[in-house]
């Protein structure tokens, strides 16, 4: 276990038993609501959602005042959090639950629990707000949320413990890490298939792709940053990094 480092040591401890101390890193995952409401609805002061992997709960940051304004109960050992291209929602993974809370940011209330597959980790929303695609790492798929109704309308089987999930600014595919594969799932968000499968690096975990659409960037546990052409869905470059590469963004 001690070569795993970051959100996956948290997950591997969790599965095994072991307790995590308070002390640890507990915001595992953050998200910005661009035009998030609490707690006037005429504000459009930004938010950030903070999950608190420990205490299964999440925090409300005001960023102009960098205070923190609530704190949100939702499901055991929430790990990612995305927001709705329009604000209004957060989602929030919880592992220990096999659940996703849905908080109203207008309220900073949960509103809606969806029961996903087992340990869900990274959740990406698509770019018109559709559809929330969640990777369960215990059950080796990926559950798609329609956020109009807040139900599951497709679990997509993928490769082995996905971690990660990045979907293109056009919305067309999502992009899936599959650590225990050492894979890149390509979905197609028409269909719900996967229409490719890209081989990469041991233990990829982290992916983000390039605001044009035309690269993801993939990390794995080879210490290098695999470099997925999205036309082909190739490798064309492998970028050697530091140890145990996690998570990656992209300006």
């Amino acid at each position: 276990m001690a070569e795993f480092v970051g959100s996956r040591l948290r997950r591997l401890a969790m599965r095994a038993g072991a307790s995590v101390g308070v002390g640890a890193l507990a915001a595992v995952a953050l998200a910005v609501a661009p035009v998030g409401t609490p707690p006037a609805a005429a504000s459009t002061t930004p938010y950030a959602y903070v999950t608190n992997y420990v205490s299964d709960t999440v925090s409300v940051i005001n960023t102009a005042t960098n205070t923190l304004v609530k704190t949100v109960a939702v499901g055991g050992r929430p790990d990612g959090v995305a927001i709705t291209p329009n604000g209004s929602d957060a989602y929030v993974t919880n592992q220990a639950s096999s659940t996703v809370s849905v908080i109203k940011t207008s309220t900073n209330t949960v509103v809606k629990t969806v029961a996903v597959g087992r340990l869900p980790a990274g959740v990406a929303i698509t770019p018109n707000g559709s559809d929330a695609y969640v990777v369960n790492e215990g059950s080796n798929t990926v559950s798609v949320i329609n956020t109009s109704t807040n139900t599951v309308v497709k679990a997509v089987k993928v490769g082995g413990a996905p971690a990660g999930v990045a979907i293109t600014p056009t919305g067309s595919d999502a992009y899936v890490t599959n650590e225990g594969s050492t894979t890149v799932s390509v979905i197609n968000t028409s269909t719900n298939t996967v229409v490719k499968t890209v081989k990469v690096g041991g233990r990829p975990v982290g992916v983000a792709i390039t605001p044009n659409g035309s690269d993801a960037y993939v990390t794995t546990g080879s210490h290098t940053v695999n470099v997925i052409n999205t036309s082909t869905n190739t490798v064309v470059k492998t970028v050697t990094v530091g140890s145990e590469p996690d998570r990656v963004a992209i300006t």
